[in-house]
């Protein structure tokens, strides 16, 4: 013997005339002072056999990142990228005979004082063979603005159905539904990096420390969407 059970009922996908439904985007964007600047760091080296650039790549390299951690807590993280080391063949003969070798290696400096950057920065680019790229601004990833602006996008969604519900002499009822869009990650537009790029090909190094490069930071901008449906009274027309 089967039981009937009666089903139950399922909400209709679309608005009643006793229940009408209101959907509406809540946006923000906000601007706020970056919170670490990135430099990335490329030394050289160039000798006619690879032992010659291998040697003198690996002491460059060692001289910038002891720079670099002479700086303590105001950077704080060093990251080393690419490293190559490049036969460069003559250009005429039929043997292959490499008439140099030449080594990079590439570093990333994440700077979170701002008072030493600009210091920083020219020093790096007073180095021998080295070439510095940079500053790239932006927000730390679990930055506490982009609570802040996921909630005010939250609150804007809140704001234009309660103002369309007003224009109808109606009120919300209940949310139905809160589509997260996502803040967009680090949510900040691509803008070209600062303009501090510095290469030496002389000697060593002035004795005399070269001028601070002054660094204004850029702003960055915050976005954050969401998508809101709620249901609302009858209302008044």
């Amino acid at each position: 013997m089967t039981e009937d059970h009666a089903a139950e009922p399922v909400p209709a996908p679309y608005g009643t005339p006793d229940a009408p439904r209101v959907a509406v985007r809540g946006e923000a964007r906000l601007e706020f002072d970056p919170e670490i600047a990135r430099l990335g760091v490329t030394v050289s080296a160039r000798g006619v056999d690879r032992r010659g650039a291998l040697s003198d790549l690996t002491r460059r390299n060692s001289e910038v990142l002891e720079l670099l951690k002479g700086y303590g807590d105001a950077v704080e993280k060093l990251e080393t990228g690419a490293f190559t080391i490049t036969p460069e063949l003559a250009e005429k003969g039929r043997r292959e005979r490499v008439r140099a070798y030449h080594g990079r290696v590439r570093v990333t400096a994440t700077v979170g004082d701002f008072t030493v950057l600009g210091e920083l920065t020219t020093r790096l680019a007073d180095r021998e063979l080295t070439r510095v790229d940079g500053p790239w601004w932006a927000l730390r990833p679990d930055s506490p603005v982009h609570r802040q602006a996921r909630q005010q996008a939250v609150r804007e969604a809140v704001t234009r159905a309660r103002e369309y519900a007003d224009a109808l002499g109606a009120e919300l009822v209940s949310l139905l539904e809160l589509a997260d869009l996502g803040a967009e990650g680090p949510g900040v537009a691509p803008r070209a990096p600062g303009a501090a790029r510095g290469a030496g090909y002389g000697g060593p190094a002035r004795a005399a420390a070269p001028p601070e490069l002054d660094l204004e930071p850029e702003r960055q901008t915050v976005h954050a969407h969401v998508n809101a449906r709620f249901t609302m009274s009858p209302p008044a027309l």
